[in-house]
């Protein structure tokens, strides 16, 4: 291709750039080889920030703790406008380190976690920010931060063809979630991104380094570093988890999660003592429990205590590595040391379905994440545990005579729906027990037990349902919490404020709309593409588990899988677009048809290959249609830039399952890419030849 010329949609070849001042010229671009090098490493930065600023603002304000893909929706708008602004006269990819420290420096400044009082505090024990603060300036320097690496990302993308850069895009996108991921598996500290962040920084400044961006460079390092060294603090796959040293006199040992009180171990003879929450399910049973089944087993309370009770063997669930790693090093009592007990580091919802064993008893104990699965959906770690599907399952897994026990301190809402689900679940009211009421707050102790068979229990006081029967969650709308099929107001006038802050900024840095016009059948792709993904991240999360491990290769095979497209209509002539959009609207239906839920009762391996081929083929086809528009696009940055801003858009989108519940996601999905075919330009040619596999033929 040649530097400074470039067809537009239409194939007109547009004038080059006007001549600059040297003053104002960028540095000299790098041979062929040192581009594809250079444009690898500024995608892979793009989607390690990305994940790691989801992951430090989710451990540090507590606002986004149930909110999480504001910062992804934040993200995709800055990567928009970094490729909208590629084109200005002036380059701005060296402030970068100093906005991204900023960032870093005010969310930990800022922090909002949760006090000794149960109120909300800040740094040192401050007042901190409101939300209506809070949210808007993180989101503004997030927007920021992204915006200034993507567009030195579509400056170098924009010296490729456009399928060669989006290939290369993709690489270095995969190679920056294999590296995230790996530092998950490994409980990486903050202080390991900054490292890498820093050395990834030196290398794209090309070793041209002002004090300036040296000393950014440094203060996160520092401050990712300092972080890292408080004391009793570890990073786990899933939370910022702090143990504090058990209480003198008490023995009690406070675990937190995201500056969010969760858990506190007891010994177990203050458990008997005080602790008769946990003790209320042994009421009903008519025999020591035998063998037992704790999902959400955590620090080791509930496995301590079942062991007391006689419990001949325990399968111990726990989600979470390292807070499970804390009770066995820390509870007195040394519960996971007991050679009856088998700890399993794996989500309850999945371990229910791989597993053929049959219990005395299964209790879910506690089992609140406070978290999001990820950055890409509403839906939180425990959801599918309980749905409707969940609590037919866990009856499916009790012996004749078995009994299930729930407990939590429940809102009342939440409570009269999960009863309701446990009655249609078992054809009967559970028991309940309810703990002292405390007028100041809105939640109760309280705990639910169920035979497998009505007289299967004992002293038993059912639940009477009340006369308007509260909604259950199902494994298509798996939202326990929510008290209908709403959209809270905060949540829609915060996504309006999104959407209308983000066409401003468009509108500012990618000038007026019309010249995005030519893109339009882009932008709807990226929405479409989006709420794809989101499907597809939240059937695997049914099929094999809400674990970090699942989403990340959940992310890694979409990320293949466009991949393979790409190389693909790389090399081979595609057919019109007519013929793919059919094709694609095939792989939709199909996977319409059949939903996730009927897959589960297949063993693992028939299940992995058939939901890897209903969730993949949509995926593929997609984005060989996008290829093939992609490839012939005039200018690659402001088409790749739309896109970007469709999928934030698609992001938007997504809060429709929390009404629909999220089958009907592909029904929207549908009409989004029905909408790219029919705003498709018609003058683009629809089967040009493969684009040349060389990257050497791009040299300038």
């Amino acid at each position: 291709m040649t530097v400074g010329r470039e067809q537009d949609a239409g194939g007109r070849t547009a004038q080059a750039a006007p001549e600059r001042p040297e003053a104002e010229r960028p540095a000299p671009q790098p041979a062929a080889t040192g581009r594809q090098v250079r444009l690898l490493v500024l995608s892979f930065l793009m989607l390690f920030l990305e994940l790691m600023l989801i992951r430090w603002g989710a451990a540090n304000v507590l606002y986004l703790a149930y909110f999480t893909n504001f910062v992804l929706l934040a993200s995709f708008l800055g990567i928009g406008v970094g490729f909208l602004r590629a084109g200005s006269q002036r380059e701005h990819f060296g402030q970068a380190p100093v906005v991204l420290a900023v960032l870093l420096a005010f969310v930990f400044l800022f922090q909002v976690q949760v006090g000794r009082d149960d109120r909300m505090v800040g740094f040192l024990g401050s007042t901190p920010l409101p939300v209506w603060l809070s949210l808007p300036l993180v989101f503004a320097l997030v927007t920021a931060a992204m915006a200034l690496v993507a567009e030195e990302v579509a400056r170098t993308f924009a010296t490729f063809a456009p399928l060669t850069a989006y290939r290369l895009d993709i690489l270095g996108s995969l190679l920056g979630i294999a590296t995230f991921s790996g530092l998950a598996f490994l409980h990486a500290p903050p202080a390991v991104w900054g490292v890498i962040i820093a050395a990834v920084f030196v290398y794209l400044l090309r070793g041209r380094v002002r004090w300036s961006q040296a000393a950014a460079l440094l203060a996160i390092v520092l401050l990712l570093g300092g972080v890292s060294l408080i004391p009793h603090q570890r990073w786990s796959p899933y939370y910022k988890v702090r143990s504090s040293p058990p209480a003198s006199g008490v023995g009690v040992q406070a675990i937190t999660v995201n500056g969010l009180p969760h858990q506190s171990i007891y010994p177990l003879d203050l458990l008997r003592r005080d602790g008769t929450f946990y003790l209320y399910p042994y009421r009903h049973l008519k025999g020591p429990p035998g063998d037992v089944l704790i999902v959400g087993a955590g620090n080791g309370n509930d496995v301590a205590l079942a062991l007391s009770q006689g419990a001949k063997h325990i399968d111990a669930v726990e989600i979470d590595p390292v807070i499970q790693s804390i009770g066995a090093k820390d509870h007195p009592d040394r519960p996971y040391q007991d050679p009856r007990v088998s700890v399993h580091i794996d989500d309850g919802r999945a371990y229910l379905e791989r597993s053929a064993r049959l219990y005395d008893l299964i209790i879910f104990a506690l089992p609140d994440s406070l978290t999001l699965v990820s950055g890409q959906s509403s839906l939180r770690l425990e959801s599918y545990l309980f749905t409707l599907q969940a609590m037919q399952s866990v009856r499916r897994h009790l012996r004749a005579g078995g009994v299930f026990t729930m407990y939590n301190y429940y809102r009342a809402d939440v409570f009269n729906r999960y009863a309701e689900t446990v009655t249609r679940a078992f054809g009967h009211a559970p028991s309940i027990d309810q703990g002292p009421a405390d007028p100041g707050r809105p939640r109760r102790q309280a705990v639910l037990t169920v035979g497998r068979a009505p007289g299967d229990i004992v002293a038993a006081s059912p639940w009477v349902r009340p006369s308007d029967a509260p909604m259950v969650a199902t494994d298509d709308w798996p939202f326990p919490y929510l008290t209908s099929r709403t959209i809270t107001p905060f949540y829609l006038v915060t996504l309006a404020l999104i959407l209308v802050g983000s066409a401003a900024l468009v509108r500012r840095f990618g000038g007026p709309f019309r010249e995005m016009r030519p893109y339009l059948d882009l932008f709807f792709m990226g929405a479409a593409f989006l709420l794809l993904e989101t499907k597809n991240v939240v059937q695997f999360a049914l099929l094999f588990g809400t674990t970090w491990f699942v989403n990340a290769l959940v992310f890694f095979g979409i990320l293949l899988a466009v991949l393979l497209a790409v190389e693909v209509a790389r090399r081979l002539p595609l057919p019109p677009a007519w013929v793919l959009y059919l094709l694609l609207t095939g792989t939709l239906v199909v996977a319409w048809l059949v939903p996730p839920e009927s897959l589960l009762a297949m063993a693992f391996a028939p299940r992995l290959a058939a939901a890897v081929g209903i969730a993949f083929a949509p995926v593929f086809v997609a984005n060989l249609v996008f290829a093939q528009r992609f490839r012939d696009v005039g200018s690659s940055t402001i088409a790749f830039g739309a896109n970007l801003l469709g999928a934030m858009v698609g992001g938007v989108l997504e809060y429709a399952a929390l009404i629909t519940g999220y089958r009907v996601l592909l029904a929207l999905v549908f009409v989004l890419y029905l909408l790219a075919f029919l705003t498709r330009p018609r003058r683009v040619e629809e089967a040009p030849a493969a684009e040349p596999v060389s990257l050497e033929a791009e040299a300038t």
